[in-house]
């Protein structure tokens, strides 16, 4: 999006003078002007991270920081005016000028580095999953409202017009009442379902293993962790749930108003490791009635389960995707991000017309971050929604992780029947690294 545009979204959505107030001191309210541009830092600025920087390269990035120079190094060449950083506890410490903070690590540092800038007062844009444990998930909710800070996940398809569009659709009633929803993906592409591995390479120079490891448990390095299969090994990524189901189940959640689930029961394929999720799994939520809204069973499949046939009425199953089963029809989105859909079978809504939007319509998912950190209305993705869809899903990485169906007590977080879960709900950091 442009910059006259977003300056236009700005003009015509935020109250003037509206500003966030953290720790009683009201932060600094913004008109979006070239002159007032938001000191921003990006910690993880490496692989995804990159991307990210750029999302925000209108306002002023004042800071880098990666723990592996070599992947990093077309980001630093890129803004060669950010000063470099290594330890992102470093960075918070040093930078007094930082508005906002963009969070693009691996899932088991997001809520160490999201939750020391919210707590000195800073907007977060943090990566999804928004964390890497349950407990953590309710934490970043909690600390983004006691500090009264703009935040935003990246789950990026939030902000698609056709997303907000089948949002609209399930909440007129288009296929009545939901009590079915399944989602599936392509995940993973990486190795799962193996043993840890028994080698112990020199770290390269150009990456801070220690510092990579962050309060995750200390092990040798190994290529195998990094930098792209981490999400295979449970001390630092979430599995194919953690990547894809913030993308895939989101217009499922938002759009049924989905979270606090009452039971969580998986299947898998083989045995859940200690150090490795499984090869392929298919978990099941079950979320009570919600106001007017009856029970929902979601349904999440991955490394190649997918929904039986028959709840497609014949449309093939793609990749990854999205199916939500009403009593009058079934909403099929073919889609990670919930982007486009039909209303199945076909025939019966040949005549469907699209209600009148109710939502507003974004400029770009960084850009409508940047906007409440300029006192404009709260982005849609912001941790008061992203944290109760994290926290849900990654409870389907517990239930597998415990190997039997769990009873949740949302408000006391805990599992009632299986004790053995709280070490999965909340993890033991590495000494140096408590929240």
């Amino acid at each position: 999006m442009s910059r006259s545009n977003r300056r236009t979204f700005i003009k015509t959505t935020a109250v003037v003078g509206a500003g966030y107030f953290i720790s009683g001191t009201p932060a600094r309210a913004y008109e979006d002007s070239p002159n007032n541009k938001l000191n921003v830092a990006v910690i993880g600025c490496g692989g995804k991270g990159s991307s990210d920087t750029d999302g925000v390269a209108g306002e002023n990035i004042v800071a880098l920081c990666d723990v592996d120079d070599e992947r990093a190094g077309k980001t630093y060449e890129k803004y060669p005016n950010a000063r470099r950083y290594r330890d992102f506890r470093a960075l918070l410490e040093k930078e007094c000028s930082l508005d906002a903070v963009v969070v693009s690590t691996p899932d088991h540092t997001h809520a160490h580095a999201s939750v020391m800038a919210m707590r000195l007062g800073k907007h977060v844009y943090c990566q999804k999953p928004l964390t890497h444990s349950v407990w953590e998930a309710r934490l970043m909710r909690d600390t983004a409202r006691l500090y009264k800070v703009a935040t935003q996940m990246g789950n990026q398809g939030t902000s698609d017009d056709g997303f907000r569009k089948g949002v609209e659709v399930i909440r007129c009633g288009a296929i009545g009442p939901v009590k079915e929803v399944h989602v599936w993906t392509n995940r993973p592409i990486w190795a799962q379902g193996i043993e840890r591995p028994t080698e112990t390479p020199p770290v390269p120079g150009h990456l801070d293993w220690d510092l990579w490891q962050g309060p995750a448990p200390e092990h040798p390095y190994n290529p195998k962790y990094c930098p792209f299969s981490w999400r295979g090994w449970w001390d630092y990524g979430t599995g194919a749930l953690g990547d894809m189901g913030c993308h895939t189940a989101n217009l499922a959640f938002m759009a049924l108003d989905l979270h606090a689930p009452t039971a969580i029961e998986a299947e898998i394929d083989g045995t859940v490791g200690k150090d490795s999720p499984p090869k392929k799994s298919h978990i099941k939520w079950e979320f009570p009635a919600r106001g007017e809204r009856g029970p929902v069973v979601m349904h999440w499949y991955d490394g190649g389960n997918k929904p039986a046939p028959e709840l497609s009425h014949g449309r093939e199953l793609s990749g990854s995707g999205l199916l939500l089963v009403g009593s009058e029809g079934t909403f099929f989105s073919p889609n990670d991000y919930g982007a486009e859909h039909t209303l199945l079978p076909e025939d019966k809504f040949k005549e469907f017309k699209a209600p009148e939007p109710t939502m507003p319509r974004s400029p770009g998912h960084y850009a409508e971050w940047i906007a409440a950190c300029k006192g404009g209305p709260r982005a849609l993705s912001n941790f008061d929604y992203a944290a109760r869809m994290t926290e849900a899903l990654l409870l389907g990485n517990v239930a597998m992780r415990v190997g039997q169906r769990i009873e949740w007590d949302a408000k006391k977080m805990e599992a009632t029947n299986c004790p053995a879960a709280a070490e999965f709900v909340r993890r033991q950091y590495r000494k140096g690294w408590n929240l």
